[in-house]
C-alpha cells in the first residue's frame, strides 16, 4: 500500500458512531438541501426533520444537496423535537444568544471531541438546530443536554443552517479522524534531493552568476554565496525540484541543446 493510499484509508476510517442532525422547523426546501451537502462532506448522513414548512419530500431540497442524494433518501421527517430526538443518548442545542436555560456551553470543536467520545463507545448523539428566523425557543434548548455556540462577532451571530451544520460537521470529522487529511503529496512522489545534488545545483548556479559578473564587487562573493545557499536551503528541495532549477540556470546560460535518441536510433535535439 502506497503512503498516500494509507493516508486515505485513515481520512475515511471513522470508528465513532456519526451524530444526526436534527432541523427544527425548516422554512426552505433549499436550506434543508445545502444542510445535507454540508453533512455529506464530512460524513454524516442521519438528517432527521421537525415540521419543515414546505412538506416533504422536496425536490428543491434534493437539487440544492447537490448530490447528496443518500442523506436525502434516508431523511425523516417528526411531528416534534421530542419525537425527533427520542433515541438519541445525548444532545447539543446550537445557538448564538444567551438563554435561561442553565446548561454547559461548549464550542464546536469541544461538542465534537464529547461527541466522538461518546460515539465512539456507540451512544447516539445529535446536533438539534433552530428555524432561519429564530433559531431555538427556550422549551427546545431545555430538551437538549448541552449548548453548543460559535465563536461568532455578536454584532453579526447569525448563520445560515448550512453554515452552522458545516461548521460543527468539520469540527466532529476533524476529531473523529484526528485531522487526517484525503490526500497528501508523499515523499515517495518526490523525495528530498540528495546534498550531493544541491551542491551540484549550487556549483553550478555559482558558475553561471560568475560568467554573469553577479558576484560585485569580489570581496562581497563569499557573503552572497553564503545568502543564496541559505535562501535554497530552507526550500527543502526535491529531486525534481533541484533538476528544473538545474535547468533554469542552463537557460540562462543559453548552452545548446544536446542531441538525443529517440527510439528508432535516430537523432533528435533537446
Amino acid at each position: 500500500m502506497s503512503k498516500n493510499a494509507h493516508i486515505r484509508d485513515e481520512a475515511r476510517a471513522v470508528t465513532a458512531r456519526p451524530p444526526a442532525v436534527i432541523l427544527c422547523e425548516p422554512q426552505l426546501g433549499e436550506n434543508i438541501g445545502t444542510a445535507a451537502r454540508a453533512m455529506a462532506n464530512f460524513g454524516l448522513v442521519d438528517l432527521r426533520i421537525v415540521n419543515p414548512r414546505d412538506g416533504w419530500p422536496s425536490e428543491k431540497a434534493r437539487a440544492a444537496a447537490s448530490r447528496a442524494d443518500h442523506v436525502i433518501d434516508k431523511v425523516q421527517v417528526f411531528d416534534s423535537v421530542e419525537a425527533a430526538i427520542a433515541d438519541l443518548q445525548f444532545v447539543f442545542a446550537t445557538t448564538a444568544r444567551s438563554r435561561e436555560v442553565p446548561k454547559p456551553v461548549r464550542g464546536p470543536d469541544e461538542a465534537a471531541q464529547k461527541s466522538v467520545e461518546l460515539g465512539t463507545n456507540g451512544n447516539a448523539t445529535g446536533y438539534l438546530f433552530g428555524r432561519e428566523r429564530w433559531g431555538l425557543n427556550n422549551e427546545e434548548v431545555a430538551l437538549a443536554d448541552e449548548i453548543v455556540t460559535l465563536p461568532v462577532d455578536p454584532d453579526f451571530a447569525s448563520l445560515n443552517i448550512a453554515q452552522a451544520v458545516l461548521v460543527c460537521a468539520y469540527e466532529w470529522r476533524k476529531a473523529a479522524t484526528a485531522g487526517a487529511l484525503p490526500f497528501i503529496l508523499s515523499e515517495e512522489v518526490h523525495p528530498p534531493a540528495k546534498k550531493d545534488d544541491v551542491l551540484r545545483f549550487f556549483e553550478h548556479l555559482e558558475s553561471a552568476l560568475d560568467k554573469a559578473t553577479f558576484f560585485r564587487p569580489p570581496e562581497r562573493r563569499p557573503h552572497m554565496v553564503r545568502t543564496l545557499r541559505n535562501i535554497f536551503q530552507k526550500a527543502e528541495l526535491t529531486d525534481q525540484e533541484v533538476r528544473a532549477l538545474r535547468g533554469v540556470v542552463a537557460s540562462l546560460e543559453k548552452r545548446e541543446t544536446r542531441p538525443r535518441k529517440d527510439k528508432t536510433g535516430s537523432g533528435s535535439e533537446e
